[in-house]
């Protein structure tokens, strides 16, 4: 189980991959001829694009779930109430053997929570506490700020940051890279005698918004209070330092975790023919931070994993086998639905022919991703299968794909993929208050519908096994 926990939370890092970084269109092992015969869907897939192009059911859906409900963060009510929704709503959608799978996870609150420059100037600022972060004392932390821009500025300071807050100034390059601050700047400064830090968003862009996101520490080292600030303020605060003004910070968080509470992966499915034992399993995680409205992270990706099924079922499609949904609780800050998913349908893992998460925003779609790790059998049938789908630009197939929730899935040798789009300016509003549905488009939703529906409809369907 700890390993498995700490898998979850290293694609929690990882994942998605930034759209700044190249993404690898080809593996380098020569492709066997596809199995599967496009043709044999071609009518298929202008019945179920022609439907999802015409239809704003799925974008309707979402604005319910973010006008209504709101964000959800794990342990919250409204996370509670999305849940008791999606079941709802499933049942009535008329898919097979809806349910809601129970998942205990950490119930992290944000508190009150404030920052402020107190010396040479007073000055609010913008924050937002990291998710998982522990608090400060009711009358705060107040020190003077040590600004790096990189852990190696941080090592060559040494002892120098002990008693200070610890500003990391590091500019946005990929996810991935900078992404790292913010998950284990906490104890890398406090491993100096650092009594807190703020970490600059991991954004490209800022019109004084901070992004939050989970942090974690290592346990062999003091805990340490960890927020995020703007860029604004972070690029402030170097100026000052700079200059050596020694600027004096005042942080408050009331952050705190309570005891773990009851939550739950939503699971549906569009029961499957003469091959209904075989599994396809589509996804997205319906918790959210605790700021906006998580539409597109990850509002939009559950809606549309849902709806390819909703769409495929009122279109009467058929596919040989299962196709299940699983709208998983708590990827954010824990990664537990995967976990619980996994340890909940461990018997049947053989069986699971492909997982994919769709967790990159709600854009237009590009096409998928296919685990490295996969059969070169599997990707010749789904580069095949993406010519499908030429007509609206969603047809390339990455050389890497998975997700945080279905990376436990593919260390047990489930071949795993992601739901590509044109994720460009995702990071601009990830984990913030801009993360709102005004930033979707109801063509994108459709779109999205359309080349999800038309991907796991014909490898549902094929014949002969993906793989």
């Amino acid at each position: 189980m700890k390993f498995l926990l700490s898998l979850a939370l290293s694609f929690l890092i990882l994942t998605p991959q930034s759209p700044s970084q190249p993404i690898p269109t080809s593996p380098s092992t020569p492709l066997p001829p596809p199995t599967v015969h496009i043709d044999d869907y071609r009518e298929s897939t202008s019945r179920i694009i022609g439907a999802a192009l015409q239809s704003d059911k799925a974008y309707q859906r979402l604005a319910y779930l973010t006008d209504r409900i709101g964000n959800r963060l794990s342990g919250s009510k409204s996370l509670e109430r999305a849940i008791e929704w999606a079941v709802s709503e499933m049942k009535r959608d008329g898919l097979n053997n809806v349910r809601a799978e129970k998942v205990m996870v950490p119930h992290w609150v944000r508190g009150t929570e404030s920052l402020e420059i107190t010396s040479p100037l007073t000055l609010r600022l913008a924050m937002l506490g990291l998710g998982n972060s522990m608090g400060t004392a009711t009358d705060g932390i107040t020190a003077e700020a040590v600004v790096v821009r990189s852990y190696d500025e941080l090592d060559k300071l040494g002892e120098a940051v002990r008693g200070k807050i610890v500003v990391y100034n590091a500019a946005f390059t990929n996810y991935g890279a900078t992404v790292a601050y913010r998950v284990s700047g906490a104890s890398r400064a406090a491993r100096y005698g650092a009594v807190a830090v703020l970490v600059r968003s991991v954004t490209p862009t800022s019109l004084q918004s901070p992004h939050t996101g989970a942090m974690r520490y290592d346990e062999t080292l003091p805990k340490i209070p960890a927020a995020a600030i703007t860029i604004e303020t972070a690029e402030l605060l170097q100026r000052m330092n700079d200059r050596g003004e020694h600027p004096a910070l005042r942080l408050k968080m009331g952050a705190k975790f309570l005891a773990d509470a009851e939550s739950a992966n939503v699971v549906g499915e569009l029961k499957g023919t003469d091959k209904a034992d075989e599994i396809l399993l589509v996804s997205g995680h319906l918790d959210s931070w605790d700021v906006g409205q998580g539409a597109h992270d990850d509002g939009g990706g559950c809606i549309v994993a849902w709806h390819a099924l909703t769409l495929l079922k009122e279109l009467g499609l058929k596919p040989r086998r299962t196709i299940r949904v699983v709208l998983y609780t708590n990827e954010e800050n824990g990664g537990r639905g995967g976990i619980a998913y996994l340890d909940a349908h461990r018997a049947e893992l053989a069986r699971h022919v492909l997982a994919i998460e769709s967790d990159l925003g709600t854009y237009r779609p590009v096409g998928f991703g296919l685990s490295a790790n996969a059969p070169t059998q599997a990707r010749a049938n789904l580069q095949e299968i993406a010519k499908l789908l030429t007509s609206i630009r969603a047809d390339h197939i990455a050389a890497d794909g998975g997700g945080s929730d279905i990376g436990p899935l593919m260390a047990e040798g489930v071949v795993t993929g992601s739901f590509d789009v044109d994720s460009t300016r995702y990071f601009e509003i990830h984990h913030s208050e801009a993360d709102t549905l005004d930033k979707i488009s109801a063509q994108d939703v459709a779109s999205c519908v359309a080349a999800m529906a038309v991907m796991i409809y014909t490898v549902a369907d094929m014949p002969q096994s993906l793989k």
